[in-house]
């Protein structure tokens, strides 16, 4: 049977277990303490004991990344280590069985007084995920993430906030027709807008990734465009990035004849460029392109990720579903594509609302 004191302006939880009895405090308010206890004693009742000894934060994050994101991306990895530092940084050797729900939230708090919300978002993704396994492992007694509120700095925009809207689109598409004779240049940002695939999956693409007969593009591979990145080939952000996907018969039908016209490479590359260091168009040139002729068709520029979210919004705009626009995009799951994207779905809501409304309206006889 747990019992809770008032300790100054926090809470304590006292547990009576052998050989010595559990406590904690740091919580907030007497519930917090009680579900937490709640936590505890559903373990105890069930046979599983809270390991006791201490570890520190840092050292169990870093060890649960080597056993458990051995099949990720460079890239990914990198963001990791990220939030590895930033944990170190804040926690020291803080034991990962002193850490209360209060603290967590100064932390978030502090990292998200200078970050944008994606940023601040992703850190918590990775501490949760850890945590969660912490506590399935007996390790600690409760979630201290759980429930966090996630605090960031206004003014930092969104990256997938900067993207174009619909005639936008439809203005830089057509634009682009025109443009194709001036450089491959052109082609390359086409085809981001009109599949949306990442940069390392547009650069990687070669020639036998194009089914002309089928109007699909296969994606099954990146290519290292950055230092920090393998040269070559690379594999591709997730197995969920493995994909096939359908594509205008207009870009498929330009691609077909860039192919007769163009001699192949020893790559088999698409977006093959002899001068460049990596071997491909880079991708300070294809922004630098970009933001050249949105510039000239008076929109505000975006970069080439941009055009990614372009194409997921113009999409969802369009009444896609969201399940088909997550696979199109090679999601790891549709869950990552609502929040992505919830900025669009509450753009449409008033549309939505009036359509709605409108329905209902229409039934009177």
């Amino acid at each position: 049977m747990a019992s809770f004191q008032k300790r100054g302006r926090v809470w304590q939880y006292t547990i009576s277990a052998k050989p010595k009895p559990i406590r904690k405090s740091g919580f907030r308010t007497k519930k917090e303490a009680q579900v937490a206890a709640a936590e505890v004693e559903n373990n105890l009742n069930r046979g599983h004991f809270t390991q006791m000894e201490s570890i520190p934060f840092d050292e169990y994050f870093e060890n649960w990344i080597k056993l458990y994101k051995t099949n990720i991306s460079k890239t990914t990895m990198k963001h990791y280590q990220y939030s590895l530092v930033t944990v170190k940084r804040y926690f020291d050797y803080t034991p990962i069985q002193k850490i209360t729900r209060q603290e967590y939230q100064k932390f978030i708090n502090d990292f998200g007084c200078t970050r944008a919300k994606e940023t601040v978002d992703k850190l918590n993704s990775h501490c949760r995920a850890c945590v969660k396994d912490a506590v399935e492992n007996y390790i600690i007694p409760f979630d201290f993430t759980r429930r966090v509120n996630l605090t960031w700095t206004v003014n930092a925009k969104k990256r997938e906030e900067k993207h174009l809207n619909y005639e936008e689109s439809k203005k830089l598409f057509n634009e682009l027709l025109n443009r194709l004779n001036d450089g491959l240049g052109y082609y390359l940002i086409l085809l981001g807008l009109s599949t949306g695939f990442r940069f390392g999956e547009l650069v990687g693409l070669t020639r036998k990734d194009f089914n002309f007969e089928d109007s699909t593009i296969n994606v099954d591979k990146t290519w290292g465009y950055l230092e920090r990145q393998e040269k070559g080939f690379g594999s591709t952000k997730n197995e969920e990035s493995l994909r096939v996907v359908k594509v205008d018969k207009v870009t498929m039908d330009l691609f077909k004849d860039l192919f007769k016209s163009n001699p192949p490479n020893i790559h088999q590359l698409v977006f093959y460029s002899p001068s460049s260091k990596y071997c491909v168009i880079s991708n300070t040139n294809a922004n630098k392109l970009l933001r050249n002729i949105l510039r000239e068709l008076e929109i505000e520029p975006i970069t080439m990720h941009g055009l990614r979210h372009t194409h997921a919004s113009v999409l969802l705009y369009r009444k896609v579903s969201m399940n088909y626009v997550s696979e199109r995009l090679g999601h790891k799951d549709v869950e990552t594509t609502w929040k992505t994207y919830s900025h669009i779905l509450n753009e449409m809501r008033t549309e939505d609302e009036q359509e709605t409304v409108s329905i209902f309206e229409r039934m009177l006889v």
